[in-house]
């Protein structure tokens, strides 16, 4: 049986993204056997609140794809206007293909074929750095953006870093500890 046209670019978008890394994020899959499902884990960009912190997250693709978006869904906590409380990210080229039918977005910003894994994610690096709070998915982390950007919300995304870096402390310990366990 032949591999689908979707599996066998997916293939080679990964082959390519292991050959020649992007600075900013690195993806794999989440099963050897599963092509449709990735991780990815972002590095929040310089000179942004996000700074030092690395995100994970989830990028499943339809069976379609190129032809319709993936999905995206942030693993550890992020707070941007952006992603909904659940981690579901919102933005425009990853929103199915055609007209808006609020009239809030052009066809062109929508998902288009010719994107990428590195074209996707380089647009979440970018909505990390600037943040569209006119179209939020959480409307508080919106307002807190618009009103409290160094404040309340610079404090929220800044326990999310931090959270990401005890995790990361509490798994290398565990390991550490594991090796020293006497067999």
């Amino acid at each position: 049986m032949t591999e689908p046209q979707s599996a066998l670019l997916l293939r080679r978008q990964l082959a390519e993204l292991n050959k020649n890394p992007v600075e900013g994020f690195s993806a794999g899959l989440i099963d050897d056997n599963d092509l449709y499902r990735w991780e990815v884990l972002i590095i929040g960009p310089p000179d942004t609140l996000y700074e030092g912190g690395v995100f994970k997250a989830h990028l499943t693709f339809p069976r379609d794809y190129p032809l319709r978006p993936p999905k995206m869904k942030f693993i550890t906590d992020i707070w941007h206007p952006n992603v909904d409380k659940s981690g579901d990210v919102c933005i425009s080229i990853l929103h199915e293909p055609g007209e808006d039918k609020y009239g809030y977005e052009k066809p062109e910003e929508r998902w288009l074929p010719i994107h990428t894994v590195e074209t996707i994610m380089i647009s979440v690096i970018s909505m990390l750095a600037d943040p569209n709070g006119d179209s939020p998915a959480n409307v508080d982390a919106a307002k807190e953006w618009r009103e409290d950007r160094h404040g309340e919300f610079k404090r929220k995304v800044a326990r999310c870093c931090v959270a990401i870096l005890f995790q990361g402390l509490q798994l290398r310990n565990m390991a550490l500890f594991s090796c020293t366990l006497p067999t």
